[in-house]
Formats: C-alpha cells, structure tokens, sequence
C-alpha cells in the first residue's frame, strides 16, 4: 500500500496541477483580443490540457478500483466523481469563454470596418472638394484670361489710334509749318500718347506675368504637392 500511495499522490496533484492550467487558460481565452488565430492556439493549448486531465482522472478511477479496503475504494471514487465533475464545470466555462471571445472579435472587426468605411467616405468627400475647387480655379483663370485678352486687344486699338493719330500729326505738320503753336500742341499730344503706350505696354506685361505666375502655381499643387 505504501508503494501505491506514492503514485496517487503524484496523480492526485498532476490532476489539480491541470485543472489550475485550465481555468488559467480560460480566462485567458476569455481576455483573448483577437485574432481568430491567436484564439485557435489558446484552444489547441486547452484541448491538450484537457486531454492530460481526462487521461488522469481515468488512472485515478483505475487506482481507486484496484483499493483492497472498501471504504478507500469509495472514498477514490467520489473524489473521480468531483473530479469529473469538475472537468464538466471547466467545459462549459470553456465554451461560454469562447463564446464571449468571438463575440467580441466580431464586434471589433465590424467597429474597424465601419471606420474604414467612414475614412473612405471622408477621402470622397476631399476628393471631391478639391474637384470643386480646382474647377473654380480653373474658371477664375479662364476669366483673367479673357479680361486680359480684352485688355490686349484694347491696347492694341490704342496702339493703332496712336499711329493713325501720328500719321495724322505729321500730315498736319507738314501742312501747317508756318503754325508754330499748333506743332507745339501736336508734339505735346504725340508724347502724350507715347507715354499711355508705354503704359499700356507696361500693363500688358504685369497681367502676362501674374497670369503665368498663377498657372505656375496651380501646376506646382496639382503635379508637385509635396513639394
């Protein structure tokens, strides 16, 4: 009996030493954040454990059979019959943990695709805004456009006025020599006209160069933006 003893004590503690790992394991399924691997290796662990515990319990039972005194024999059996029911208790946690944990993956996949699908949403509408307003660019510059071809083109009546007025002068000129009053008063006109020619002139460059400082830019932004 003495010999006995030694290995249903050792049996009597790998069964309390599975059933601790067990409920430790559980609760870590419980706590498990996901994913649904890291999931499938806590239940692999716990499949093991179980069958490490079915297998003890089962050399108990056997152990219990084999007592000579009867009142030993009983005494092994109701302590396989707690033990057994024990492993049932730690099923049904099992089962109810794994239940929980799944739950929980599921709503935190839902959660993040919900989000990918409010990050999209938020992308379409930028996309969207910078639409409108690269369109609202694109018609601003159309309009510069357009007012400096009307500017162009008035610059170029001035220009053709001024000719045709200095023509004029000097055809005055020519007849009216003896006139010095009136050459004074066409040469003073004939300056006159010079200077908003340059200024005319001067302008029309101004407005090309803005014009095409404003194109620059917009290419810069829309081809180079991390620039």
């Amino acid at each position: 009996m003495a010999a006995a003893a030694v290995p249903l004590r050792i049996c009597h503690q790998e069964i309390v030493k599975f059933d601790l790992e067990i409920k430790a394991a559980v609760q870590d399924i419980r706590d498990c954040p996901g994913p649904l691997s890291a999931l499938t290796e806590l239940n692999a662990a716990v499949k093991e454990k179980f069958r490490h515990l079915r297998g003890r319990i089962q050399e108990l039972e056997q152990m219990a059979k084999e007592q000579d005194k009867e009142s030993e024999k009983q005494a092994l059996l109701r302590e396989v019959e707690n033990h057994k029911k024990q492993m049932l208790s730690n099923q049904v946690a099992w089962r109810k943990a794994n239940l929980a944990c799944k739950i929980a993956i599921d709503n935190s996949e839902k959660d993040q695709l919900l989000q990918g699908r409010d990050v999209l949403r938020q992308r379409k509408t930028t996309k969207e805004s910078l639409a409108e307003s690269a369109s609202n660019i694109t018609e601003s510059l159309m309009s510069i456009s357009r007012m400096m071809s009307q500017q162009v083109q008035q610059s170029e009546e001035t220009v053709q006025t001024l000719a045709n007025s200095s023509r004029t002068i000097l055809e005055a000129n020519e007849e009216f020599k003896s006139m010095s009053g009136t050459i004074q008063l066409g040469r003073k006109l004939i300056t006159k006209y010079n200077r908003r020619e340059l200024t005319d002139k001067l302008l029309i460059f101004l407005a090309l160069a803005l014009f095409l400082a404003t194109v620059l830019y917009i290419l810069k932004k829309r081809l180079f933006p991390f620039l």
